[in-house]
């Protein structure tokens, strides 16, 4: 077992002298030159052959965040923040549900202007967790058949995900002698993603959201109970407590991104930072030792969201199914045409979800409208057909733009087509859902899942009025 028996001492050394002398003590900031660990907590201890208690932390969806404990305790271990640099509340709920907690967002942002370059955050390689670190400490043979359950179900790709799981699982057990549990009684316990959902709510979406959510739905089943239950160090309840397993689902697959090194990170603190698609004010590096650092992308003015990139911004369905959230600001979204069969020329076309896409001025992808020649001419004039393959292979854009001349009535039948079959679909949806709308305690995801409805409504709504004029 690995413990901390002095207090030691860690140099950043990315945050040269210049960068230091922003960070000042207050409240929740130290100066940047040194971080350190209380002697009383050993962060990374080994959990093989430990035996928990039964943990304080309520995971009820009710159950209230603690935020400022989580703040001191960043404090305590060394993570510096600059100067202005705040969390923020923010509530989701508007006006539908009774609970206090339910929806409430607690995300980064700055109270001061923060030019561009400004380190805001640096958080030491002892606070963070990460795949490489859990799988050194929990990954012994006594693991070998719980490892063996994620490969028969075909999840062995997840293995840096499931140790995070399992390495969260260990703490959470620990109750208040962790040195993760501030940190971890601060964490949401109501999620609006995929995984969240109940089934009805996945009928309620249309067939491409419906594809990724079943998806973030199996991937959960994949990496919870069944495998769970076979890890020996783990208590029974805690191995059998389907919530308890999903929750630290939601954690990990909400909080940790990859990093270059192809290592899983969750970084205390950095994890408050929200998503951005229109502009991201910050950069995330870290430093040979393993420190952690955001900085500013730009000049940030006062009461501006401090935001990263969570993925794809022109893929909104993903980031909603992921983590939750409906993006709004999104310039363009995938245009939803899904063939029953992608062969390897339509992917030479452009078909992929991030080019084939419907813009927020109602504009279209050239990869569009490639797609739905291809589709035309396949069950029409093959000679065509290939004549476009070719013309695409060799850059020939005359002759592309001489074949979506010649069909373009067809084409844009098709687009016309495509554009009101969706919307009569979503309205079909959205109706079956306004009809449970009232059983808001069994579905309270309902009323996100109609704005999302309502929001890729809108979107085909302006292509079809750009291009056919109602």
């Amino acid at each position: 077992m690995k413990t901390i028996a002095t207090v030691k001492i860690l140099t950043f050394a990315v945050c040269v002298a210049t960068e230091a002398a922003a960070f000042t003590p207050s409240r929740s900031a130290r100066t940047a030159s040194t971080s350190w660990a209380p002697t009383s907590w050993a962060l990374g201890s080994s959990a093989v052959d430990y035996r928990g208690y039964d943990s304080p932390i309520d995971i009820e969806e009710t159950a209230p965040r603690d935020i400022q404990s989580f703040e001191n305790w960043a404090y305590e271990y060394g993570v510096q923040r600059a100067e202005g640099f705040q969390l923020e509340y923010q509530s989701n709920n508007s006006d539908e549900f009774d609970g206090e907690t339910m929806g409430w967002d607690v995300y980064a942002a700055t109270a001061l202007d923060m030019p561009a370059g400004t380190t805001v955050l640096c958080v030491p390689e002892s606070v963070i967790l990460t795949s490489s670190k859990a799988m050194a400490e929990l990954r012994t043979h006594a693991m070998d058949p719980a490892e063996k359950i994620l490969r028969s179900v075909n999840a062995e790709s997840e293995l840096r995900h499931y140790y995070l799981m399992v390495k969260i699982l260990v703490e959470y057990e620990k109750g208040e002698a962790s040195p993760w549990f501030p940190w971890l009684n601060s964490l949401p316990r109501y999620y609006t993603n995929a995984a969240s959902m109940t089934p009805f709510c996945c009928l309620c979406l249309p067939s491409y959201m419906r594809k990724l959510a079943v998806k973030e739905r199996g991937n959960m089943q994949r990496l919870s109970v069944s495998s769970i239950k076979l890890i020996p160090f783990l208590n029974e309840d805690t191995k059998y407590d389907a919530d308890l397993c999903n929750w630290v689902y939601q954690i990990v697959y909400t909080r940790a991104f990859e990093t270059p090194d192809e290592d899983v990170k969750i970084v205390p603190m950095g994890d408050m930072f929200n998503h951005g698609s229109d502009y991201t004010e910050i950069e995330q590096s870290y430093d040979e030792a393993g420190n952690y650092y955001a900085c500013t992308t730009y000049d940030v003015p006062a009461g501006s969201p401090l935001r990263i990139s969570y993925g794809d911004p022109t893929n909104p369905s993903f980031l909603f199914a992921r983590y939750g959230f409906l993006d709004e600001n999104t310039m363009a979204t995938f245009c939803k045409l899904i063939p029953p069969h992608i062969n390897k020329e339509m992917e030479e076309l452009g078909y992929a979800e991030n080019r084939m896409l419907f813009y927020k001025d109602g504009q279209i992808s050239d990869e569009v409208w490639d797609i739905l020649l291809y589709q035309h001419l396949s069950s029409t004039k093959i000679g065509d057909k290939r004549a476009l393959v070719t013309a695409h292979q060799t850059g020939d854009f005359e002759t592309k733009q001489m074949l979506h001349e010649k069909h373009y009535p067809d084409t844009s039948r098709l687009l016309m087509e495509h554009i009101d079959g969706f919307i009569q679909q979503l309205d079909k949806l959205s109706t079956k859902a306004e009809e449970r709308g009232r059983d808001l305690n069994d579905h309270p995801r309902l009323p996100l899942i109609l704005r999302h409805n309502q929001f890729v409504r809108e979107a085909f709504m302006t292509v079809r009025y750009q291009h056919f004029g109602y």
